[in-house]
């Protein structure tokens, strides 16, 4: 069980180790890409006013050249947009794996908490890379954003796998705690300390009762200083001299004891009469 435990603690760090590349090439592909969408929008403003580019091509044109930005009204607000919000969503996943702050996450996004298991990451993975791979990129941010979205299947499946167990199971603290559990936790210094304290607590103990000496009616003295004289001959005594009388329970018997057997009848057997004699030995 214990070698299944490890398998499974390495094996989810290592799925979270390269969520975490993931999510980096994607945050620097985004960037990359929003650079050359700028660039190409200045460029195609450019060439517009040299008069370059006529209004047929406008027209014929659904992006703007090299660039994912469409030739529509706000086009360049929206795609700045679209990047501006991949990079946010790509930093709150990061915070998610490395789990910090986890209080925030279980106020704000109790879905990318520790209670919860990997399944929603995997969906926002998975979201991300598709509308990335949605569109036409270079190479560089197409082959991140694969990778980021087979990461997000794999996360979905041990999801479904470990459920809410998951993040307990690949917690670098929680395994620091159940080892410390496992090994003993006396040290050769609180050996020495408890050795050391015993025979002076016995020993105190001691000469309490030796100091406590006996009372009247040899009863002795507890640590309140009163006196404790049991249920002995001492007690009764005591109980008499303040006035308390100690009754002598009534014999009876038992329920289940069986009734005793009557007499048997004097007219059936008359009795043998008895020999009296006097003090000289003749009978009267």
């Amino acid at each position: 069980m214990v070698a299944f435990r490890v398998y499974f603690f390495f094996g989810l760090n290592a799925v979270r180790f390269l969520s975490i590349v993931s999510l980096i090439l994607v945050f620097a592909s985004s960037i990359f890409v929003m650079v050359k969408d700028i660039e190409a929008v200045n460029n195609f403003d450019a060439a517009k006013q040299n008069g370059t580019i006529t209004s047929n091509d406008l027209v014929n044109c659904d992006y703007i050249e090299n660039s994912t930005v469409p030739n529509q009204i706000g086009g360049v607000f929206w795609a700045v947009i679209n990047r501006l919000l991949i990079i946010f969503q790509v930093i709150i996943l990061v915070l998610s794996e490395v789990g910090w702050p986890a209080v925030f996450f279980d106020r704000f996004f109790p879905v990318l908490g520790p209670s919860f298991g990997l399944g929603a990451l995997g969906i926002f993975q998975c979201l991300i890379g598709a509308s990335v791979l949605s569109q036409r990129v270079d190479d560089f941010t197409l082959v991140a954003a694969f990778f980021l979205f087979s990461l997000g299947c794999l996360n979905m499946l041990l999801g479904l796998i470990f459920r809410e167990s998951a993040k307990a199971r690949r917690s670098i603290t929680s395994w620091r705690s159940e080892a410390k559990s496992v090994l003993p936790t006396t040290t050769n210094l609180d050996r020495a300390a408890s050795s050391s304290s015993s025979p002076s607590y016995v020993s105190s103990i001691y000469a309490e009762k030796q100091a406590a000496g006996p009372t009247e009616f040899g009863a002795m003295r507890n640590g309140s200083g009163k006196a404790g004289y049991g249920f002995g001959r001492q007690g009764e005594k005591a109980a008499g001299l303040k006035g308390f009388l100690i009754s002598k329970p009534m014999e009876s018997l038992p329920r289940y004891a069986p009734r005793p057997t009557s007499a048997p009848s004097t007219s059936s057997r008359a009795p043998s009469p008895v020999p009296q004699f006097q003090s000289s030995g003749t009978a009267l």
